[in-house]
Parts: C-alpha cells; sequence; structure tokens
C-alpha cells in the first residue's frame, strides 16, 4: 500500500480517519538512532504504527518495533504527542488520516536487526548523519524534541 504525505498543502484532501498510532526513537548503547527506510514512501522514518484493538499504547510501540526491526526495546520515556491537523496522510487503500501519533523514547535491550517487509533498510546513524537523510518535516521535529530537553515531553 502505497501512502502520500500532505504538510500545510492546500490541496491535501480532507482526512476521514483518526488511527491512534505511536512511533519510537529507538536509541542503542553508543546513542546512535534506529530508523527504517519505508517502502510506502522511500523515506528514511522512526519505527512505530498503529495501535490495535486490546493493546495500550505502551504496548503498540514495543510490537512495533520489534515486528520493523527485530528488536526488543523498553520504554524510556514519552517524547510527545503530536496531533498537527495539517499533517494529512493518504493511503492507495481510500483512507485518509490525520496525524495523531505518541512517541517515545526507547532503548534497545535484546535482538538483532531484520528489516521486515514494510521496509527496505534498517540503520543505526550517529546523531550527525540524521540531517544527510530524506526525511519527512514530522519526522525531524519528533527527532529535534528528543534532542532538546530530555526532561520534558511536548504535545503538537
Amino acid at each position: 500500500m502505497n501512502r502520500k504525505d500532505y504538510y500545510y498543502d492546500i490541496d491535501a484532501p480532507k482526512p476521514n480517519v483518526i488511527v491512534a498510532a505511536a512511533s519510537a526513537v529507538v536509541t542503542n548503547d553508543k546513542n546512535q538512532i534506529l530508523l527504517h527506510k519505508r517502502r510506502d514512501n522511500n523515506s528514511w522514518s522512526l519505527l512505530g504504527g498503529a495501535m490495535e484493538c486490546g493493546e495500550n499504547i505502551g504496548a503498540t510501540i514495543i510490537r512495533e518495533v520489534k515486528e520493523e526491526s527485530g528488536l526488543d526495546v523498553r520504554i524510556e520515556k514519552l517524547i510527545g504527542v503530536y496531533s498537527d491537523p495539517n499533517h494529512v496522510i493518504e493511503y492507495s487503500d481510500g483512507e485518509i488520516r490525520q496525524q495523531f501519533s505518541i512517541c517515545f523514547h526507547c532503548i534497545v535491550e535484546s535482538g538483532g536487526i531484520t528489516v521486515s517487509k514494510e521496509s527496505f533498510e534498517v540503520q543505526f546513524f550517529d546523531k550527525e548523519e540524521l540531517s544527510s537523510l530524506l526525511m519527512h518535516p514530522a519526522q525531524r521535529i519528533r527527532l529535534d524534541d528528543f534532542f532538546l530537553d530530555s526532561t520534558k515531553s511536548v504535545i503538537r
């Protein structure tokens, strides 16, 4: 399924759903950041996805990171809540989603990197490498918030 992100675009279609989702800034023991290169938009992104019935948001991000990377993580803290109505995501199946994502800092506990069907690559990056990667602005905001102040959560 393909996706198209609209970000402060006056021609964006009107959303028809809001889906609870989680994303994660996953770090390893070298303080590197884990990203995956998505198949649906060919951009680097934080790991994450939609919450499923019967699970809480913490279980969502732990499951999504495992599915998308093969790694087991623990949640360290909440980075922020992201619900910008000017970020609209259109999927090829007709879903047009208004962004709603809760972002966590997660730390790798175990496992080895694997690539899921959702990604071309999964890789750790040093902070200095992030600026050169093709990434949606909404992903960069979450990373900026992570690096900004480790003691505060944001609501955007």
